[in-house]
């Protein structure tokens, strides 16, 4: 429908009105929303983010309000949406299925309130807020007990019959109970998804076949509705929570059931008639301050879910009162959509660095024109190394877009191809260091390019941040930014030296008061008395973690005691297995490694292990491994129980694993138990019960 030259230039057209949206009229606007559309609904490739595609609609709306003689038939604010693919037979709603008004903010909030009271002619009203699900909207129609149609949102009036593609979702029932309770037939309403445990497991399986990746969990779930063959449907794993129910018949002589007066009691129906509804997420409130509060406090907390969402749904509770508010053309008047805050944006890809670690992995990081996602103002992205820049087809001058994976860390969801304009270049990995320019080399196990240079100065800096870190030796006050300075001055040029600072010289630097002088050298001072199990963690041995520190500590009385080991004693330690005892073995066998922990013992460093005694409890030698995610504890609470109680954390299954705790969408690792005969599978519950018994 569009040619290359149009996409480019009605793409260039959405940027620049996003930056200045007073520059455009009424008609390039709508020709920006109906492209916006084709690209999402019919292409599933959008080229914008959500975030800002309801920027311009809600522009255009603002826009048709101010000037009604404005407000045209096919105006994108006139209709749901469009579904323009006709591979698929047209169905119509026995209801409208329109969209909900979106809310952004506490302000918007409130006057969706106001505008209920005033209709509703009260003073407070009960509302019930679930999770907007991310993925497709679909209907579904049930006749005498049996699912008779299903189909997708459309334009709202009508949508594609994918009847057959849904009954390949196992969670939506074939029947459900209606006769009993007096129904005959019901449309209801819900979102096909496909959780974040799915969707990594479908790319991965689409890498081992040079299968591009998926963009995302929604994408996905869209794309599969529209799939010719059901087997391949039935392949992805898809799941839906069903969520409304719009319509509904009694039969000759029945009564309406009580919990059909509400919201609330319709979604424990649903429930009980087999659907997974949102009865679980769900949560009444009486008030709008308290829906306020428990949309902040959810948006804080949705990255626990294991399916994505991008807001909440608030309803009003009363289905009578519902009624008496009705609905527009386009959104009912009792229910509103509030969106959490953009976690996708699209940008352009400037230029690349090459940034080199402690353990002189070359890593790819892309700079990219500013953009803010969530608040959070974003231009620099790891790539992590050269596969993913190929897997993502990434070229300098791509438009990409990008996203805050768990609203802290972004990475490249995809480039758009569409939109090159021919300038843009490949990315060439570089061959040598691009620190001390030693030639670069990668082992054949691994994706990762290495300077193998142990003079290095990038690493020399990384392996001393790392050492003072948190979760090493914890030492306050020092920061990157102070060690990248005191290195550049040649006050700190290893990790001994950070016990040996001129502090007198540190005092004449800027920023440098005598308070902050103080407090880095109680820091530093205090970091000595650190248990072993820090110290080995600091050293950045390859592949040893915290959890695998603690371990090698517990079995050992002085640091150097691990130069005598030989890998298999190694091995036989819980959560050591060839790949760590290796790397273990071979940093105690490297000369200049041995004279650095001399050095520090020198500088009056812990080197002993003082935990020596082992904690007795009803959990002593156990060892728990925690996957998924946990309900009712804080993984890391529920860690330190074990240990309080004499247990040990292990960070594999192995055989050497009593007990695999699983919590919600549990991965790869509850896969792997299974097939250990000796492994204890158990829920959270169990293992509270366990503790306390």
């Amino acid at each position: 429908m569009y040619t290359k030259d149009q996409t480019i230039g009605l793409q260039a057209s959405t940027k620049e009105f996003i930056q200045n949206p007073h520059n455009i009229n009424i008609i390039q606007l709508r020709k920006l929303l109906k492209f916006h559309e084709y690209q999402y609904y019919v292409v599933a490739e959008p080229l914008i983010s959500d975030y800002e595609y309801d920027l311009l609609y809600q522009y255009l709306k603002n826009l048709e309000i101010a000037n009604p003689a404005l407000i045209v038939h096919d105006s994108p604010t006139q209709r749901v949406g469009d579904s323009l693919n006709n591979s698929f037979e047209t169905v119509a709603h026995l209801v409208p299925m329109l969209s909900l008004e979106n809310s952004y903010n506490a302000e918007d909030l409130n006057d969706f309130h106001r505008k209920a009271c005033e209709g509703a002619l009260l003073n407070d009203i009960t509302y019930c807020v679930e999770p907007k699900f991310d993925g497709a909207s679909i209907s579904l129609i049930y006749e005498n007990d049996l699912l008779t149609s299903a189909c997708t949102r459309g334009d709202g009036v009508a949508g594609e019959d994918i009847t057959q593609n849904i009954k390949q979702i196992k969670s939506i029932p074939l029947s459900i109970p209606m006769k009993a309770l007096g129904i005959q037939q019901m449309e209801i309403r819900g979102e096909v998804i496909m959780s974040k445990k799915s969707f990594d497991a479908f790319n991965e399986k689409l890498k081992e076949n040079n299968i591009a990746p998926l963009a995302n969990p929604r994408n996905a779930a869209a794309g599969s509705l529209r799939m010719k063959d059901p087997r391949e449907v039935a392949n992805r794993n898809l799941d839906a929570f069903i969520y409304h129910i719009s319509y509904y018949t009694l039969l000759p002589g029945g009564v309406i059931p009580e919990l059909l007066k509400t919201h609330s009691g319709s979604l424990e129906l649903l429930w009980n008639m087999g659907f997974r509804s949102p009865q679980k997420e769900k949560k009444v409130i009486s008030n709008i301050q308290g829906v306020i509060q428990f949309c902040n406090e959810f948006e804080v907390d949705r990255d626990s879910l294991p399916y994505e969402i991008d807001g909440l749904v608030i309803k009003i509770n009363d289905f009578a009162l519902q009624e008496k508010l009705g609905m527009t053309s386009h959104h009912p008047r009792w229910a509103i959509a509030y969106k959490f805050k953009a976690r996708q944006a699209t940008t352009i890809l400037e230029n690349i660095e090459f940034q080199v670690g402690r353990t002189g992995a070359v890593t790819p990081v892309a700079k990219l024109k500013a953009v803010a996602i969530g608040g959070v103002n974003v231009s620099s992205i790891s790539m992590h190394n050269e596969e993913y820049i190929r897997e993502k087809d990434l070229r300098l001058g791509d438009t990409v877009i990008i996203e805050r994976a768990g609203d802290v860390i972004p990475q490249i969801v995809q480039s758009i191809p569409a939109l090159r304009k021919g300038n843009e270049q490949i990315i060439t990995f570089p061959t040598t260091c691009p620190v001390c320019d030693y030639a670069l080399e990668k082992e054949e196990t691994e994706a990762v390019w290495r300077c193998n240079n142990p003079l290095c100065s990038a690493q020399i800096v990384e392996r001393i941040i790392h050492f003072v870190s948190k979760d090493a030796m914890d030492i306050k006050s020092f920061g990157d930014a102070n060690i990248r300075k005191f290195y550049e001055l040649g006050l700190l040029e290893n990790i001994p030296q950070v016990y040996q600072l001129n502090f007198d010289t540190i005092g004449q630097l800027e920023g440098f008061g005598k308070k902050s002088v103080d407090n880095l050298k109680a820091a530093i001072e205090a970091s000595k008395t650190q248990p072993l199990h820090r110290l080995i963690y600091a050293l950045g041995i390859r592949f040893v973690g915290e959890t695998t520190a603690k371990t090698i500590a517990s079995h050992i009385s002085h640091i150097l005691d691990l130069e005598s080991l030989t890998e298999d004693q190694l091995q036989a330690y819980d959560d050591v297995g060839v790949k760590v005892a290796k790397s273990i073995y071979q940093y105690f066998h490297e000369e200049k490694n041995i004279k650095l922990i001399k050095a520090l013992e020198a500088l009056d460093l812990n080197m002993i292990q003082t935990n020596a005694t082992a904690v007795d409890g009803n959990l002593t030698g156990l060892n728990f491994l925690f996957t998924g995610t946990l309900t009712q504890l804080k993984r890391s609470d529920a860690e330190a129980m074990v240990e309080a109680r004499g247990g040990h954390i292990v960070s594999g299954v192995s055989s050497k694993l009593n007990y695999l705790v699983v919590g919600e969408d549990a991965g790869s690792k509850l896969e792997k138990a299974k097939k250990i005969a000796s492994i204890k599978i158990i829920t959270e519950g169990d293992f509270i019960d366990l503790v306390k018994n």
